[in-house]
């Protein structure tokens, strides 16, 4: 069989395994495996495939994601994310949609400290969503606050799935981080507009929160400094080059430590931590091993640079291009998770968007943003399920109704990432 046949075969196998239920770690390893046997042998395709997971987790750059993910868990079990939306709830609470807005502050908090989209809607369907629905808030737009302020986490530094991007693509992650900052800034902004339009459309969706006194205010600000501490660091440090994104990561994870003790950490709260660490981070490394095995597969057929020299042949803009890869995103979220999404497609996209031209570090940034809109799209939308999983009570379908609104928001924010390059590129060209 010709290889980029048995290449595209593969592909299409990949995707029925994974839509069929396979989780992306043992679909994509099966059929890697099962590809090069057929393309070399046996002994070949269990060789590599047992030298790939080393080779390629032994690097120094991946130990920032258990980092990260460490922060997270620390902030969560040791209860600085309540304290931290406490103290956004005290700021705007009398705003339009006061408490809605609270928790999109906070979520952008808690994104700062931990990188995982799922982890953050999770803690805010149980912290933030009874508040709300206590107060008179309609269901669906409370639940559909939570599910989208949880995307936040993959654009704010630290963020896992851009340091994933960055080791597939061998990007910097550096780069990626600080890239990610000023598009994460703007989907806060216009997450924060769509509440306001939509409560002064239907202020019956969201009464009115009594005001606190601005000496409560001000004594709620403590309760939010070590996120700025955290974000301080990851940020300042990488850009100013006095620490590599894994240092930044291990002393932001100490000064979340720190915080915990100080808030009289339990040992059962410190171990519930690490295991959820734990857990979290070898799922990653799974999906992570598994793919790279998928990748060395095509990289055999030859498949991706012939895509790439098709795409590149094209008689057709470059933007009408883009413009596809962007529906084929969008169409894709439907039915896939963002991790199997970006997993499943870089291998054959980047080299034909690196041939069109287009920056990595744009493209990088462009397409978590995709994913993390994908994450609350009908039908699959992992956030919608997670708070649905956690609120049974809430149907699914209320909390997708609930996204709606955001949706329109998602495009214009889509759109000023691709109209606009040089804002996401002006962190990162400064550290050149």
């Amino acid at each position: 069989m010709d290889p980029i046949t048995l290449g595209a075969i593969g592909i299409a196998l990949l995707v029925v395994l994974v839509v069929g239920g396979v989780p992306v770690a043992y679909a994509s390893a099966f059929t890697g495996i099962a590809g090069m046997m057929m393309l070399r042998n046996s002994t070949v395709a269990i060789g590599l495939s047992g030298i790939i997971p080393h080779a390629n987790s032994g690097h120094y750059a991946l130990s920032v994601l258990p980092l990260f993910i460490t922060i997270g868990f620390l902030a969560m079990h040791a209860g600085i994310t309540t304290s931290a939306y406490d103290a956004a709830r005290k700021w705007v609470g009398r705003a339009p949609g006061g408490l809605a807005t609270a928790t999109i502050f906070a979520s952008a908090g808690f994104a700062a400290v931990s990188g995982a989209s799922t982890a953050s809607t999770a803690v805010f369907t149980r912290l933030s969503l009874p508040e709300m629905e206590a107060r008179g808030y309609d269901p669906r737009l409370a639940a559909g606050v939570v599910a989208v302020g949880g995307t936040l986490a993959a654009l704010i530094p630290p963020s896992a799935i851009l340091v994933i991007y960055g080791i597939i693509v061998e990007q910097s992650v550096a780069k990626l981080l600080l890239a990610g900052l000023v598009p994460g800034l703007i989907s806060l902004v216009v997450y924060l507009l769509v509440i306001t339009v939509v409560v002064k459309m239907k202020p019956e969706l969201a009464p009115l929160e009594p005001s606190v006194a601005f000496v409560e205010k001000l004594k709620a600000l403590p309760q939010v400094a070590g996120v700025f501490a955290v974000v301080g660091v990851i940020l300042v440090g990488i850009y100013l080059g006095w620490m590599t994104p894994t240092e930044s990561a291990g002393v932001a994870t100490a000064i979340i430590l720190c915080m915990a003790l100080f808030k009289r950490f339990r040992p059962r709260d410190f171990g519930n931590g690490l295991l959820d660490t734990v857990r979290t981070t070898v799922m990653i490394f799974m999906v992570i091993w598994g793919v790279m095995i998928f990748v060395r597969f095509l990289a055999f057929t030859g498949l991706p640079a012939a895509v790439t020299d098709w795409v590149v042949g094209l008689d057709v803009p470059r933007w009408m291009i883009l413009a596809g890869v962007i529906g084929m995103y969008l169409l894709l979220g439907m039915i896939l998770d963002g991790m199997g999404m970006m997993m499943l497609t870089l291998p054959v996209v980047f080299p034909a968007m690196m041939g069109l031209g287009y920056d990595p570090i744009w493209f990088g940034i462009l397409l978590v943003k995709l994913i993390e809109v994908g994450v609350v799209t009908p039908p699959v939308g992992l956030n919608c399920y997670v708070v649905n999983g956690i609120r049974p009570d809430i149907p699914l379908q209320s909390v997708f109704r609930g996204v709606t609104p955001f949706l329109v928001g998602e495009v214009f924010i889509i759109g000023i990432i691709v109209a606009f390059p040089d804002l996401i590129l002006a962190l990162p060209n400064l550290m050149n």
